[in-house]
């Protein structure tokens, strides 16, 4: 356990007498069952994420649980709405640690996941976001990630895009988001250095659903693509209001793009073509990929993305984790952070976005990055 959280614990135990104020001390109300947290958008604009990473866990712990758990013992899924908000994410993991969980599977969205990382470190309990990008999501000991960073996401764009010999690139990004900044702030940098043009870098911020103001500059400036690093709501009226100025570049966005074949009432047609950077394809066909795809439309009739991946990930890493620090149920929540914290750079895992995947003392994954194309209405995996 490194020193910053071993000073946070200390703060926090000189502030408050209280023993319920978190979940250091509690032990498990049953036994025989680890109890595993999940936060993440279940309703509002990003509730794609949300949904699709719930379903992913439950559909992990389906299968731990009928191969006979983790150590033997069983797993239950407690998952709690955020709404993409921040504060609401903060109550969301009170409820849960009122509820006993003893590892956290989010916050989904970097924004919340950075106010949850906050509390988890404190606290003392085991945090793996699945896709929370930016940075400060993992700065505790306890937290890892299961996607990249922001800023690799933008620097691996921007190479990516140079390398298919695109020089003059225009960007719109939501300059009230923490993932769509860092991308941006990163891919611009990279491009730059790589010589390549931003010839137009247009903003908009939360809530904006007109974007005619930003594609008319960026018509007229000579791009030769359009690179989008934002959620699939705002990209999905990107490319329909795009599509009704008749413009239609070459699209380009990272993983927040994913989701967006799945809006409601937007037409597939207009993403054929989109390029997006995200590790996992559901048309892949190793044994892995094919099992959890069949498992996962069986059960919600819908094909997953890599938010619903990254989190089945998530369920299997932190069984991979109990498993190796030998842990127990009735282990306090902050014990078995720590014997899985001190095991998370050692384990490997073969997952569904990356084979042999591993962790730095960081909480950083290391995996080869991977891209995919829309073609005739589905993602295809880029070589």
């Amino acid at each position: 356990m490194k020193f910053r959280r071993l000073f946070a614990l200390a703060v926090a135990g000189i502030m408050t007498m209280s023993f319920t104020a978190c979940g250091n001390n509690s032990q498990s109300a049953d036994s025989d069952t680890f109890k595993i947290g999940g936060i993440g958008p279940l309703t509002g604009d990003a509730a794609n994420y949300g949904n699709s990473v719930k379903n992913g866990c439950q559909v992990a712990v389906d299968e731990i649980n009928a191969a006979g758990g983790a150590n033997g013992k069983k797993l239950e899924l407690l998952f709690e709405d955020d709404v993409n908000d921040a504060e609401k994410s903060v109550n969301a993991y009170n409820t849960l640690m009122d509820q006993g969980v003893q590892a956290i599977v989010g916050s989904v969205t970097s924004s919340p996941c950075i106010a949850v990382a906050a509390e988890s470190e404190k606290d003392g309990i085991l945090q793996i976001t699945p896709s929370g990008s930016a940075k400060e999501c993992t700065a505790g000991s306890n937290a890892f990630r299961i996607c990249f960073t922001d800023p690799l996401q933008g620097e691996v764009m921007a190479k990516y895009i140079k390398d298919k010999g695109i020089n003059k690139i225009a960007m719109i990004y939501d300059v009230s988001n923490d993932y769509s900044k860092g991308i941006h702030d990163a891919f611009a940098a990279k491009f730059t250095e790589l010589g390549g043009q931003l010839v137009d870098d247009e903003s908009f911020s939360k809530g904006d659903i007109d974007f005619k103001t930003q594609l008319t500059k960026v018509k007229t400036s000579g791009a030769e693509a359009l690179f989008l690093p934002i959620y699939y709501t705002e990209a999905s009226l990107i490319l329909q209001q795009a599509n009704t100025m008749g413009y239609a570049p070459q699209f380009f966005g990272c993983d927040g793009m994913d989701g967006i074949l799945q809006v409601e009432n937007f037409d597939v047609k207009l993403a054929e073509g989109l390029m997006l950077l995200t590790p996992f394809a559901a048309d892949a066909t190793d044994d892995l990929t094919v099992n959890f795809v069949k498992s996962y439309e069986e059960a919600y009739g819908e094909t997953p993305i890599q938010f619903a991946a990254d989190a089945y990930d998530a369920v299997y890493i932190i069984k991979a984790a109990m498993e190796e620090a030998n842990v127990t149920p009735d282990m306090s929540a902050s014990d078995i952070c720590d014997a899985m914290e001190g095991v998370m750079t050692q384990i490997k895992v073969d997952g569904l976005p990356g084979s042999n995947m591993s962790w730095t003392e960081d909480g950083e994954p290391e995996k080869d990055p991977k891209a995919v194309q829309v073609v005739d209405g589905a993602y295809k995996a880029m070589e």
